[in-house]
């Protein structure tokens, strides 16, 4: 069995030693007091749960298969009876499981969204991810920073504030081992914690966080202050239809989320990015999210889009409003 510290120090030392190489040195100073804060454990009462979860989970074969550019990340590891038994039930504590799929020795974790449906509509049109240096805003536990890593970024950093999504993304890191994991790591923060003006990755993700920001420009500008000169940004939001002038701002709810803020319509939101000083900004993917994307499932049994939604018409929230839709737009820092 690994020992319970082991796993998660080496995760930790892996993440300085991936800074220093970095040359992240503003934000090496800030790290210790960015981990103990966002892995405090007053902040949930779940979290030396789950921490024990991830200590507990069993040493694996070095020996093992790891396919990151594959719909479900998928590590073909032998575990045996006894240890796929003990993986799952410690994988189980960790639930909900609401990104993936995963596919982790021979357990198959069914997540509430199917993650690469989106990774399928927006990867054509990235610029080439190999050798480029990532950083994956709320990437959630981490799916879509292992298909990057898949197409062969050379570092990939999730920042995300969730300590449950730390640790199903540290479980995950177990399984594909060090030999493709050291190329991708967690830290526990968001975007607000990152050091102002890094202008050190070469691509930025932001999915599924703007339409939470009640000062969506300055989440904006927050993700160009991360890009390099010439870096491309890649934002996913909840959009309306609507011309370059269309704007929704629902109630205290919006499909039952309580911090649902700005929806632009897709022309709205190019304005936006525009404005903020970006170019060569473009719509790639614009798609209304379907029961059969987000969805309950054995892994994440709470509520999902189908309780969301008035049960007497799909295309309207339980709130009266239109039903999600999601656009990706990419985007340009300009070189100077």
């Amino acid at each position: 069995m690994s020992d319970a510290r082991t796993i998660l120090q080496e995760a930790e030392r892996q993440l300085y030693l991936a800074f220093l190489d970095q040359g992240f040195t503003r934000w090496l100073a800030a790290l210790p007091d960015q981990l103990a804060a966002g892995l405090d454990r007053r902040r949930h009462g779940d979290l030396p749960a789950w921490e024990k979860a991830v200590a507990k989970l069993p040493a694996l074969d070095e020996a093992r298969a790891v396919s990151l550019d594959a719909d479900s990340v998928t590590i073909d590891v032998a575990l045996g009876d006894a240890n796929r038994r003990r993986c799952e039930s410690l994988l189980r504590i960790l639930m909900p499981w609401r990104k993936g799929p995963y596919r982790l020795g021979d357990i198959e974790i069914d997540t509430e969204w199917r993650s690469d449906w989106k990774w399928q509509r927006i990867a054509p049109h990235l610029s080439p991810l190999a050798g480029r240096r990532i950083l994956d805003v709320g990437g959630g536990n981490g799916y879509h920073a292992w298909r990057m890593a898949g197409a062969g970024a050379a570092f990939v950093l999730v920042i995300d504030p969730s300590p449950r999504f730390y640790y199903q993304f540290q479980a995950v890191r177990h399984f594909v081992g060090d030999a493709d994991g050291h190329r991708t790591h967690f830290l526990p923060v968001g975007i607000e914690d990152v050091p102002s003006r890094l202008e050190a990755f070469d691509t930025v993700f932001s999915m599924g966080v703007l339409y939470h920001r009640p000062s969506p420009l300055e989440h904006l500008q927050q993700l160009k202050d991360t890009l390099a000169p010439g870096g491309e940004l890649v934002l996913e939001t909840l959009v309306v239809e609507g011309d370059a002038r269309t704007v929704f701002m629902p109630g205290e709810r919006y499909a039952s989320m309580p911090n649902v803020y700005f929806l632009p319509s897709s022309a709205a939101l190019s304005h936006w990015l525009t404005r903020c000083g970006f170019e060569a900004v473009r719509c790639v993917d614009e798609t209304p999210t379907t029961l059969d994307e987000q969805r309950a499932t054995d892994w994440m049994t709470f509520h999902s889009l189908a309780d969301f939604l008035d049960p007497q018409d799909r295309s309207r929230t339980v709130e009266g409003y239109p039903a999600p839709r999601r656009a990706t737009l990419i985007a340009r820092k300009p070189l100077r």
